[in-house]
């Protein structure tokens, strides 16, 4: 989720500093050549006064329509030429000052001629008519090939008798503008580290409660009730939230105690009635002839599958409310253990009892919870297996858990089955005459969960059910803190 809205805040950081950074290039650009541009007009101007000129014999000024540059005025002309070879020369720009009609008077390099096509020609017809010529296109770093063409009409007495006019090559100018992008982007490039420091920090603490809450829900979800969070970072609203969970936790934890409670009590509290009825059965048997032994008997086994049921009830309160301890445990000598106190169960029933597992397997566990949960999978293991077949028991370690799988013989179970197994009071249609009351490994599976464990169900090849019971191998990832 960080990542996600990383993304998202430095994509909008991103967008606002192209906004801000591709206009103020564009700027950039643009001044640099208007001020190459203001540098040449001044220039030309220059060279426009220094033009001589002449009008009628025996007057000062030229009469409008007479006046024309002095072409043999060789001595003002060639000065006119030196200063424009020196400025070509200085700064590399083709200057020429051209009559009306084309005709040099003055240019350098010495063979450059009016421009027929392109912007020089446009700029030479502006200024014929009378007009300066505008900001030429604008000139971009990768364009190299261009060039700058600036014109200025020389006027006397409101005719145009000359064109002054500029191209200018446009490295220095290109080169300026890219060292000025190339400090733009530094600074932006600066600006978005500072972005992305800043918004870490912020996501961090935005972010920090929604991950102590998921942490909490997980918990939660997995058994650990007392789990809850401390509403002490990030915003109001997210603190807020924090104490609506805990206050939520609180009263789901409150519902469930009295729901297990009230199961407790209610199986307890049954137990002295149902042996009281059972009593008054037998004794009732014994008073009734012989032919009425049969529904005798039945009422028998349903009161014992009655006291069978209410049994398992109590112990599933009782694993409802147990707080277990985990501890390291040597599971291989525990499943050893309970495998021998089965033995006896599976020699009656000429089922056997198969052992596969290293000689050490240290996990993370309530010894007593998993114990039990351990009886009711082989109980059911047992129970389901026909007579010859046989019961595979073996420990798997692994790098984060230690897994016990008991794989039985039995007929197994479809995948509609599979997915309900474990639920309280299910029974397999299939399997309605074995003796159980449906809670068994609803019991295993509690116990397990409050010991930071869990119970899984897989089909066996070619038939059966493999149940498998992991724990964690350390205190970590048990969910016990110290």
């Amino acid at each position: 989720m960080q990542n996600r809205l990383l993304g998202i805040l430095l994509s909008l950081m991103a967008c606002v500093l192209a906004a801000l950074g591709l206009p103020l290039a564009a700027a950039v650009a643009a001044a640099e050549q208007s001020r190459v541009v203001v540098d040449r007009i001044d220039d030309i101007a220059r060279f426009a006064q220094d033009l001589p000129t002449q009008g009628r014999p025996g007057t000062d000024t030229a009469v409008k329509g007479d006046t024309q540059p002095v072409a043999g005025d060789t001595t003002r002309l060639h000065v006119l030429a030196i200063e424009a070879a020196r400025y070509h020369d200085l700064y590399g720009v083709r200057v020429g000052i051209f009559q009306r009609d084309g005709t040099a008077v003055a240019v350098a390099p010495d063979d450059w001629t009016v421009p027929r096509d392109g912007v020089g020609a446009q700029a030479f017809q502006e200024a014929l008519d009378g007009r300066r010529s505008h900001n030429p296109p604008q000139v971009w770093p990768w364009t190299p090939d261009r060039t700058l063409t600036v014109a200025l009409p020389v006027v006397r007495d409101g005719d145009v008798v000359a064109v002054v006019i500029t191209e200018s090559p446009t490295g220095p100018m290109r080169a300026r503008v890219l060292h000025r992008w190339l400090w733009i982007a530094a600074g932006e490039a600066l600006a978005m580290i500072v972005a992305v420091l800043l918004a870490v920090r912020l996501t961090g603490w935005v972010l920090r409660p929604v991950r102590t809450l998921d942490r909490a829900t997980h918990d939660i979800a997995t058994g650990r009730l007392n789990a809850r969070v401390a509403a002490s970072g990030g915003p109001p609203e997210l603190r807020r939230l924090a104490r609506s969970f805990n206050d939520m936790a609180d009263n789901v934890v409150l519902a469930i105690d009295q729901q297990r409670a009230f199961v407790a009590d209610a199986s307890h509290q049954l137990r002295n009635p149902l042996a009281a009825l059972l009593l008054r059965v037998e004794l009732l048997g014994l008073e009734l002839p012989d032919g009425h032994q049969d529904e005798i008997g039945a009422v028998r086994e349903e009161g014992a599958r009655l006291a069978r049921v209410l049994d398992d009830l109590l112990g599933l309160a009782t694993a409802e409310h147990a707080r277990p301890e985990p501890e390291p445990v040597d599971l291989t000598a525990l499943v050893l253990a309970r495998m021998d106190a089965w033995r006896p169960v599976a020699v009656q029933r000429s089922v056997e009892l198969a052992w596969d597992g290293p000689a050490l397997a240290h996990g993370w566990a309530d010894p007593i919870g998993f114990g039990s949960a351990l009886d009711a999978v082989l109980d059911n293991a047992l129970k389901f297996t026909p007579a010859g077949r046989r019961v595979a028991v073996a420990v798997t370690p692994g790098r984060k858990e230690i897994a016990v799988s008991v794989t039985d013989s039995g007929p197994g179970l479809t995948e509609e089955e599979l997915a309900r197994i474990g639920d309280r009071f299910w029974r397999s249609p299939r399997h309605q005459n074995v003796d159980g009351s449906g809670l068994g490994l609803s019991i295993a599976r509690t116990l397990l969960l409050a010991g930071g464990g869990s119970l899984d169900f897989a089909p066996a090849e070619p038939n059966g059910l493999t149940v498998v019971l992991t724990v964690p191998r350390n205190r970590e990832r048990s969910g016990v803190t110290a």
